[in-house]
């Protein structure tokens, strides 16, 4: 399918088939890149955490297979004045273990989830309180209106308040083992049965599921295969019955093995380089006392070294489209005039080095993951080439994605490559909330922005955007939040990533456009 024609389904979604009825139950295997670093629903908002504990754990809402927020623990949920939501809950619904289901639950999640160690609190930034005002009703009071506010929290989970005070599990962590890392209570479509990191993880079918279920699973086991030639080699040995994803270069080898389909889509998420911005020196350079990066000049030099169409045709086999903004087509507030890149320009990145101070160039300490993104060592590597040849010196380390989090909170890199999706929200704000806003732990802003970029103008605008009603006026200010990412250049853009899974003939599933996998659309014929 062509690329630029896979865009008219961003906001809409795709689904692979037609749901059979009459389906046997059914044992199910699939793979992936890498593992979940934890079964802790508030621990990590990344995708691959959040997309699998979906199976698990229920939120408030979930998203569609259109991507339209739909009600799930939270039956209807309505605006109290201009001070906050409401939400108004299921009853009946239980946990796992058994337990029931309550606004207490839903206030506890809440708790931890703006508590430390929780890597999702910036989803709740512009709440002041959350107030139970009976079993099954629940208020959360704004600090300042908040229109977007239920499809921020589209992702967030639910967990049992008994359940982790037992346990000790009562806060999250990114880091600390605790027992909500490797134990599971939810009350969603699946309940997990064994956990071994990095190896093996299975599920078995909730009989007490508080929704009618349209799968037919009874068992699903999950392995993670970082190796792209090793996890097509299970799809087509029969070991896996879906991977996710595959090696553009195999599209045409698993279409044409006979039994085997590839589903192809785009992602919500923009890949793009980050940068460090606040540390006075390198890390690994060969200038001593200065840091390069802090000259928007360099940055620039950066961007323009970078060749984005040779990068799609040869590493991505023409699967992917430039970016120039953080968030794809079909996310709101997305523009096309503020969609365009710098151009490839390596005699422009030489004048603009030779003019901050660097005409020989420099080192810097370049990290990369080489399991979480399609082709990502690879998009490195060329990047590296690319920069070498404007006089930039990449010290290119590219390792797994469970070790790679970790040293890019150390603040351990002049240069790392990251991936960027909305989130729930499918909003501007979210990533100038995660990703453009200045670090500041306390309001929940700027957990993801490793580089510390920081600009007063966008830290103003920010919770005026959130809060804003007036969709002209909201968007004048998203405007301007661009134009002055793509002047500071604090990120550099560079593509809006395919979706590419593969499966069995006999499998039918549904893929979602913000790449979460969703068991309980699954039927095994």
């Amino acid at each position: 399918m062509n690329f630029r024609k896979m865009l008219l389904l961003l906001a809409i979604g795709t689904t692979s088939a037609t749901l059979a009825t009459g389906v046997a139950a059914e044992e199910f295997r699939w793979a992936g890149q890498g593992d979940p670093s934890s079964m802790d629903p508030h621990a990590a908002a990344v995708g691959t955490n959040l997309s699998f504990l979906g199976n698990i754990y229920d939120g408030l809402m979930r998203r569609g297979r259109d991507m339209s927020l739909q009600p799930s623990l939270a039956l209807s949920w309505a605006p109290v004045g201009s001070d906050g939501w409401r939400f108004n809950l299921r009853q009946g619904v239980t946990f796992h273990d058994g337990a029931s289901f309550t606004a207490d639950d839903v206030l506890f999640s809440f708790e931890r989830a703006t508590g430390e160690g929780s890597d999702v609190g910036t989803w709740f930034a512009s709440i002041d309180h959350a107030e139970v005002v009976d079993d099954f009703t629940i208020d959360f009071i704004t600090k300042q209106p908040n229109p977007l506010f239920p499809n921020e929290i589209a992702n967030w989970m639910i967990m049992d308040r008994d359940w982790a005070e037992a346990n000790g599990a009562t806060s999250a962590s990114k880091e600390e083992p605790n027992f909500s890392r490797f134990n599971t209570n939810g009350t969603g479509p699946f309940k997990l049965e064994s956990r071994q990191a990095d190896v093996r993880t299975v599920l078995v079918a909730n009989d007490g599921w508080w929704d009618t279920a349209e799968h037919n699973v009874t068992r699903a086991t999950y392995t993670p295969i970082g190796t792209d030639a090793t996890r097509i080699a299970a799809l087509l040995s029969g070991e896996v019955d879906f991977v996710n994803p595959i090696p553009l270069q195999d599209v045409a080898r698993v279409n044409g093995a006979g039994g085997f389909s590839v589903i192809e889509g785009v992602e919500t998420r923009v890949i793009m380089l980050g940068m460090e911005h606040q540390n006075d020196t390198l890390h690994d350079s060969n200038v001593t006392g200065v840091n390069p990066m802090k000259d928007v000049r360099v940055r620039q030099a950066v961007y323009h070294a970078i060749d984005i169409d040779s990068i799609i045709e040869n590493v991505m086999r023409g699967q992917a489209l430039p970016a120039g903004l953080l968030i794809s087509p079909g996310a709101n507030g997305f523009k096309d005039e503020f969609n365009t890149r710098l151009p490839y320009d390596p005699d422009r990145s030489r004048q603009l080095l030779a003019d901050a101070g660097y005409p020989d160039g420099f080192s810097l300490l370049f990290r990369c993951p080489n399991d979480r993104y399609i082709n990502d060592e690879a998009i490195c590597q060329a990047i590296t080439a690319m920069l070498a040849q404007v006089g930039i010196q990449a010290n290119l380390q590219t390792i797994t994605v469970s070790n790679y989090w970790p040293l890019l909170r150390e603040d351990d890199f002049d240069m790392y490559l990251l991936g960027w999706s909305p989130g729930g929200s499918l909003d501007a704000s979210h990533p100038m909330r995660f990703l453009m806003h200045t670090p500041d732990p306390e309001k929940r802003l700027g957990s993801w922005n490793f580089g510390k970029f920081s600009n007063a103008t966008i830290d103003s605008l920010v919770p005026q955007i959130v809060s804003e009603v007036d969709a002209g006026r909201r968007q004048d200010m998203i405007d301007q939040v661009h134009g002055i990412m793509r002047d500071e250049v604090a990120y550099v853009p560079l593509h809006v990533q395919p979706l590419v899974w593969a499966k069995s003939d006999n499998v039918e599933l549904t893929q979602r456009p913000d790449n979460f996998f969703n068991l309980y659309w699954v039927r095994v014929n």
